[in-house]
C-alpha cells in the first residue's frame, strides 16, 4: 500500500486581512476536503503547523467540528514542517494508525498599513545574554544570518551576486505565468542588482515575500485516493535532515544543508536518482537556499550551484524547471506549503501556462530555522513502481 495526497485547499494568499490564522486554517481544511470530495467527518487525523496560538490542534479540530480523531498533533520544524507533516501522515496511513489526515499551515503576519518588514520584527528586549552579544554585532534578524551563510558560500566557492540574481529572475519568469502569484511583473538581472541591500550580500530581490493565508492537503491511501474527486498525487519517498551546524570556525554552516541527508533518504525510498527528477519545488526563503539545495541534492557538484542557475536550467524552457509557481520569492510565502502546493498542482497537470513539460517525478524541499531543519518529499502522478 502507498500513500497519496488526495486534496489541496488554498485560501486567498497575500494581503488578506480580517481573518485570524485559525479561521484561515479552518477554511483551508474545508477547501482541501471539498477538493478531494470528502466530508469533514471522514477525516480522522489532523496535523497543524505551529503559529495558531493556544492549543492549535484541539482548537482547530473544535472549529471544524472534528470528533474521535485517531491522530492529532502540532508540529514545528519551521519551513520544513509541511514535508514533515506529509511524511508523518503517510506513515500513519500506511501503518493503519489513521486513514485520512489533513495537514495545514496558516499565518497572518501582515497587518494593514504596516510594512512587510515589520511582520517578523523582534523586540529589542528579547536580546539578552549571549544573544545580546551577537545582536550588538548586527546579527539581529534571520536576514542577517542567511546573509552570513550566503557570504560563506561565496567566500569558499566564488559564488556571485549575479548568480543569485539569476535565480530571482527565473523565479519571476515562472510567477508571471501564475495568476495566484503576488509578484508577476518581469524583472531583469539589472533590477536585481539595483534593488536595495537587505543584509549584504542579499538584495531585496534575494528575499522572500510575506503573505497571509493558509494551505492544507489531505493524505490518504493510494487505493482510496484513486476513487476520490481529483487525481491522486502519490508520495513515493520522504526524508529529514537536521545538521546541527554551529555558527563557528570549522563548521559547515552555509556550505551544506540538511538536504544532503534528507535528499538521499527520500530518493532511496522512492527508488530514484537526481537524474530522474523532472521538476523541483525548492524552499526559497532566499535565492541562496535554492542554490545550496541544488548542490546538496546532487543536481550539480558542490560549489557549482551558481553556474547551474546562471545557465538557465531553472527557468521556463530549462532542463530542470524549478519553483514553477514563482516560489516564495515571487509567488506567495506559506512556508513549506508553498513548494508542496505547487508540486500538487504540477503533478495534477493543473499548471496552465506554467505547466512543466514533464511531471513524472517531482522533488519538494522544505528548509527550516537558519538551515537547522530540512525535509524532502518525492511525489508523482503515478503509483510507485507503476
Amino acid at each position: 500500500m502507498n500513500a497519496a495526497i488526495a486534496g489541496l485547499g488554498m485560501t486567498e494568499l497575500g494581503k488578506v486581512y480580517g481573518r485570524s490564522p485559525r479561521r484561515l486554517a479552518a477554511d483551508a481544511v474545508r477547501l482541501a476536503a471539498a477538493d478531494a470530495g470528502l466530508a469533514l467527518t471522514e477525516l480522522d487525523g489532523l496535523l497543524v503547523s505551529h503559529g495558531l496560538g493556544g492549543s492549535p490542534g484541539i482548537e482547530l479540530a473544535d472549529t471544524l467540528g472534528l470528533r474521535d480523531l485517531r491522530l492529532l498533533t502540532q508540529m514545528n520544524s519551521f519551513g520544513a514542517t509541511a514535508g514533515a507533516m506529509v511524511s508523518y501522515a503517510a506513515a500513519s496511513v500506511l501503518s493503519g494508525a489513521a486513514t485520512t489526515v489533513a495537514c495545514v499551515f496558516s499565518d497572518a503576519p501582515l497587518k494593514p498599513e504596516q510594512s512587510a518588514g515589520s511582520a517578523y520584527h523582534r523586540d529589542a528586549r528579547e536580546w539578552y545574554g549571549f544573544g545580546g552579544m551577537t545582536a550588538a554585532l548586527g546579527l539581529r534578524s534571520v536576514n542577517a544570518f542567511y546573509a552570513l551563510a550566503a557570504q560563506r558560500h561565496m567566500a569558499r566557492y566564488g559564488t556571485t551576486s549575479e548568480q543569485l540574481g539569476a535565480i530571482a529572475v527565473s523565479t519571476r519568469q515562472w510567477a508571471a505565468r501564475n495568476p495566484l502569484a503576488q509578484m508577476r511583473e518581469p524583472i531583469t538581472l539589472a533590477d536585481h542588482q539595483a534593488s536595495r541591500w537587505v543584509a549584504e550580500p542579499l538584495h531585496l530581490l534575494d528575499c522572500c515575500l510575506v503573505s497571509n493565508g493558509a494551505i492544507a492537503v489531505i493524505v490518504t491511501s493510494a487505493d482510496r485516493a484513486a476513487d476520490l474527486a481529483r487525481p491522486p498525487v502519490h508520495v513515493w519517498g520522504w526524508g529529514q535532515g537536521h545538521p546541527g551546524h554551529r555558527k563557528e570556525r570549522g563548521s559547515e554552516f552555509g556550505l551544506t544543508t540538511g538536504a544532503a541527508v534528507s535528499g538521499p533518504v527520500a530518493m532511496k525510498m522512492a527508488g530514484i536518482t537526481p537524474a530522474d527528477v523532472d521538476v523541483c519545488q525548492l524552499y526559497d526563503c532566499y535565492t541562496y537556499t535554492v542554490l545550496v539545495s541544488l548542490e546538496d541534492y546532487g543536481f550539480c557538484a558542490k560549489g557549482e550551484g551558481g553556474a547551474f542557475a546562471e545557465s538557465g536550467a531553472l527557468a521556463p524552457g530549462g532542463a530542470l524547471p524549478t519553483n514553477t509557481g514563482g516560489g516564495q520569492l515571487s509567488g506567495y510565502y506559506m512556508w513549506g506549503m508553498t513548494p508542496l502546493s505547487e508540486a500538487v498542482i504540477q503533478a495534477r497537470g493543473d499548471g496552465g501556462e506554467r505547466q512543466a513539460p514533464a511531471n513524472d517525478v517531482i522533488l519538494v524541499s522544505g528548509n527550516g530555522g537558519i538551515l537547522d531543519h530540512h525535509s524532502t518529499l518525492i511525489v508523482s502522478p503515478h503509483r510507485k513502481g507503476a
